[in-house]
């Protein structure tokens, strides 16, 4: 049975392989991954702002997005957690409770 240790381990080494494969571009701060709503919308996400949004391998045909947190402004924030969660939430909730207008 897997533990938080063999969580750890699996997690540093995806993280050792992002590393090598970003080279000297990778992030010295902290990173955030967030869910998009398509392959689209990440690649325009990409497109718009590579200084903030970037991917690795290791999410290659997920709809999802890294971003250097530091470098991400509060309106990016709210307006990326605010598609990840619409991206992922049932349909019922997303009636119920939409993501804000920015």
């Amino acid at each position: 049975m897997a533990d938080w240790d063999d969580v750890a381990r699996v997690a540093l080494a995806l993280h050792r392989k992002d590393l090598a494969e970003l080279g000297e571009d990778a992030p010295a701060g902290p990173i955030l991954v967030a869910s998009v709503p398509d392959e689209g919308a990440k690649a325009a996400l990409l497109a718009a702002d590579p200084e903030v949004y970037f991917t690795v391998s290791h999410v290659d045909g997920w709809a999802a997005v890294l971003c250097r947190l530091d470098r991400l402004d509060e309106q990016s924030l709210v307006e990326l957690a605010a598609d990840a969660w619409a991206a992922r939430a049932p349909r019922r909730l997303l009636g119920e409770h939409p993501p804000p207008v920015v």
